[in-house]
């Protein structure tokens, strides 16, 4: 810790704090600032280190390696102050000297970086009380002009009224999004058809060189880098600059900044141009990856939302997101994407305009529609409490959750599984909507779908996939367009979005996204605050015990004691019951529930010893139940503004035309109560072909199937019973209702799973037989149709009811070598052209030839 207050170290989330022990031979005939020095040269990589020592206490030693960390000191009238950001110092000065990790000394080797500054108490102050050197021990001469101003302030950083910076900075999109629009264009709509757009991207953004390059057709490749949530705003902007260059000859590509430098950094990169996409401009990978192009000839210009941020140093040219100025204290950026995505747009059409990839009339239109954002989003921000209220209901239900979309809206789920991941600590898939019906689902998870801005031949799809995940136990979130009301009855929540087009659709869905995950994380964080709070009045409870010096025994059998105790129990088993605490180890949950009867008395205390394997210090179940809570707390909290890190297979073809099922047969089905995932795959076309082929349903009788063998086979023990009857069937007696064995026709349908067409043994009267599956294996009940076929149907009709029979049966003709003629259907009724084998078929059709 430091020697004294003049010396305030700020420590953001980022930083660790670690034993630097110097071994005592480096002091020997040395002071400590040539020990540090030397210890220092045994690191790799890059570093900033911050120490203080009880050998001189007055002084600070910082060091800085390496350009993916930042150190700012400081200077203030009274004070050094030192930060790993520089909003860590504005509060106390404005005035700031940044380390330098990257230029070697002039009197060491070129491969060898680093500086260390010294701040001494005792010193005069300003740059004159800084010891600087370099790694080498060379002396670094600190001037005046060294000592930059801070563009930001204290107001930039100002949490204001909100109870947390994340929702204070997610209130600020649309803001951000209009200060990023600001300023970067005009548009001349003298004549609407002929609109004219100029840009006002200067050389600071756009430096010269890199505008020249463009237009003279250098530049072969771009590459939009990022890490987390700046890479999938990358892919975003990769997304657009190839929808908008298209008819050139550049390749656009979205890259992680990691994976570009690892793996694809090649020797010469002369004619790709880099952007980096980030938030704070500190990011390490995404700095050291454009370090190392830079090196390799590309040109770089980074779009970021701080000035004076690492990156600006290291890229060509820059352009700033909002004004920025626009500063997020929340770990998990939020406003910075919207921005980002919105300011890779415009580059891209100002790109797009240079190359004459897109006219004017075009751009504008496309400018015209990003300059709408503000406005969107500011209608969905005002959907906040039904977020809220939808997040609360729905947040805490499932163990497992993912986030879907299609087309665009990838990137939407992209980001907002990031935001829910660093919110709410959980690891969460991201995936395209029709791919999910294909894994996972046996998690039965909860799925966020992101389905505003699809365009209709889409959105009919995704509603179909949403009732797949329904029909799997998944709960289900949608967001989806304002007026869309089909997802209504499938989804557990739908919250409604403005009318959008790409790619303020992913925007707004994302904005959706993260209100949804912040309100789930101050869900999940009550839940906390209810261990908490108790674990409070426990402790005073038992702090008044302890006053009165009771024992043990007098404490479980205290009145006041019980009281509290027994509120919680309460509160705790209402809460257990209606499925809350699914964050929290069922270990816990279950020693909680245990523990809270051993401290009122309800079971022996000797057997306290035996439940639980008591460690050193807990002498009772008080003593455990308060650490109990205490690890409780700690798996519910959710800081919000922090981090504290730093399948069944459904196989249903994506189809754009499909049509809810519907017929006769379906319609009775559906008023059965028994869905489409109830009836096997190759069933559902037998049954939509069979539909065709009749004049009426006269009635049915549903039977039940019970004692199935374990792969759900019919065996000797099997039995059937009838459940339900209706129509002409009320008339009729089974053989089922005097004997409920299962035997016969029936069983062998269990058994084999087909539907089953022909006629009634004992009246001869037509009929349908189709299997329904069971949750688990095999068939759990069995549809019997009393029908009547419409012969009257054309040669053409009947072809396509008998479907792959028809090839069969004429096969068999042609075998007989006589010559096929499709009339030699028109005498076969129905139930023996789809009940009766083909070789039956075929025989009766030969022998009907030889009559004539």
């Amino acid at each position: 810790e430091a020697g004294h207050d003049l010396i305030a170290p700020e420590l953001t989330t980022d930083t660790k704090i670690i034993p630097l022990q110097i071994e005592k031979n480096l002091f020997d005939g040395r002071d400590l600032k040539e020990a540090f020095r030397l210890a220092l040269n045994d690191f790799e990589g890059s570093h900033a280190i911050a120490m203080t020592s009880n050998v001189e206490p007055s002084k600070t030693y910082l060091a800085l390696r390496g350009s993916g960390q930042s150190v700012y000191v400081g200077i203030a009238a009274d004070r050094y102050v030192f930060s790993s950001e520089l909003y860590g110092l504005v509060e106390e000065t404005s005035q700031f000297v940044k380390m330098d990790g990257e230029t070697p000394s002039p009197a060491g080797r070129p491969d060898q970086t680093g500086q260390i500054f010294i701040l001494d108490q005792k010193s005069a102050g300003g740059t004159k009380g800084i010891q600087a050197l370099y790694y080498d021990g060379t002396p670094v001469q600190l001037k005046d002009e060294d000592v930059r101003q801070a563009e930001i302030t204290t107001r930039d950083i100002d949490r204001g009224h909100y109870t947390h910076y994340f929702l204070k900075e997610v209130t600020e999109a649309a803001q951000s999004v209009r200060k990023t629009l600001r300023g970067k264009y005009r548009i001349d709509e003298a004549e609407k058809s002929l609109w004219k757009v100029f840009f006002n991207l200067g050389s600071d953004c756009v430096p010269k060189p890199i505008k020249e390059a463009l237009t003279a057709g250098m530049i072969k490749q771009i590459y939009i880098i990022g890490q987390g949530t700046a890479a999938v705003a990358a892919s975003a902007v990769a997304d657009a600059m190839g929808r908008y260059l298209n008819g050139s000859t550049i390749k656009c590509e979205a890259r992680i900044a990691s994976e570009l430098s690892g793996f694809s950094m090649d020797e010469d990169l002369a004619g790709t141009l880099i952007i980096p996409i980030t938030q704070s401009g500190t990011t390490t990978d995404t700095n050291r990856a454009v370090a190392m192009a830079v090196e390799r000839g590309a040109a770089a210009m980074a779009i970021v939302n701080r000035r004076q941020s690492d990156i600006t140093t290291k890229t060509h040219g820059v352009f700033y997101t909002s004004d920025g100025r626009d500063i997020e204290m929340s770990v998990a950026s939020t406003k910075a994407f919207y921005s980002q995505i919105v300011a890779g747009n415009v580059l891209a059409l100002y790109f797009a305009q240079l190359l004459k990839t897109r006219t004017d009339h075009f751009i504008a239109g496309e400018l015209l529609n990003l300059e709408k954002a503000p406005a969107l989003m500011n209608k969905v921000l005002a959907k906040k409490d039904q977020i809220r209220e939808a997040a609360y209901r729905t947040a805490k239900e499932k163990k497992y959750w993912a986030i879907v979309g299609s087309g665009p809206n990838k990137v939407a789920a992209d980001e907002i599984r990031i935001k829910l991941s660093e919110l709410c600590y959980k690891t969460i898939s991201s995936d395209v909507v029709e791919n999910k019906k294909h894994i996972d689902l046996s998690a039965e998870p909860l799925i966020i779908v992101c389905a505003g801005g699809n365009q209709e031949a889409v959105i009919g799809d995704i509603i179909k996939d949403t009732a797949i995940f329904k029909a799997h136990k998944a709960t289900v979130v949608v967001f989806a367009d304002e007026g869309e009301k089909r997802f209504d009855k499938i989804a557990d929540a739908v919250i409604h979005l403005p009318k959008s087009a790409a790619p303020l659709s992913v925007i707004l869905n994302t904005l959706a996204g993260h209100l949804w995950g912040y309100y789930a994380a101050c869900s999940i964080d009550e839940d906390a605050l209810f261990y908490r709070e108790f674990r409070t009045r426990l402790n005073l409870a038992v702090r008044e015990q302890s006053r009165k010096n009771y024992s043990l025994y007098d404490r479980l059998f205290d009145g006041n004691f019980r009281r509290v105790v027994g509120e919680f129990a309460a509160g705790f088993n209402q809460r257990r019951n209606e499925g809350a605490f699914s964050f929290m180890n069922g270990k816990i949950i279950s020693d909680i529930a245990l523990l809270l009867k051993y401290v009122v008395g309800k079971l022996p205390l000797e057997d306290f010893w035996h439940d639980f394997k008591v460690e050193d210090g807990f002498a009772s179940p008080i003593d455990l139940l308060d650490v109990t809570l205490g690890r409780a707390v700690d798996e519910l909290s959710r800081p919000i503004d922090a981090i504290k890190h730093q399948a069944k297979t459904v196989t249903v073809g994506t189809s754009r035309k499909d049509q809810p099922l519907q017929g006769v047969i379906f319609d009775i089905l559906t008023a059965l109560a028994f869905p489409p995932k109830t009836l096997s795959g190759e069933n559902i076309p037998a049954i939509g072909r069979i539909q065709k082929a009749l004049e009426a349903v006269r009635g049915f009788t549903l039977y039940n199937i019970q004692n199935l063998d374990e792969e759900g086979r019919p065996s000797d023990a099997s039995t059937i019973s009838i459940l339900k009857k209706e129509g002409i069937a009320l008339q009729m007696r089974s053989r089922t209702e005097t004997s409920g064995v299962l035997m016969g026709t029936k069983k062998t349908i269990v058994r084999t799973g087909s539907i089953y067409v022909g006629k009634g043994k004992s009246d001869g009267a037509s009929i349908v037989i189709i299997p329904i599956l069971g949750d688990g294996s095999g068939v759990r009940n069995l549809l019997l149709l009393h029908v009547a076929f419409d012969e009257a149907l054309s040669l053409a009709e009947k072809i396509e009811v008998i479907g792959d029979r028809f090839n069969d049966i004429r096969n068999l003709i042609n075998e007989y070598n006589l010559t096929w003629h499709d009339r030699y259907l028109e005498n076969v009724p129905f139930d023996i052209l789809l009940g009766e084998p083909v070789e039956v078929i075929a025989e009766r059709i030969r022998e009907s030839l030889k009559k004539s």
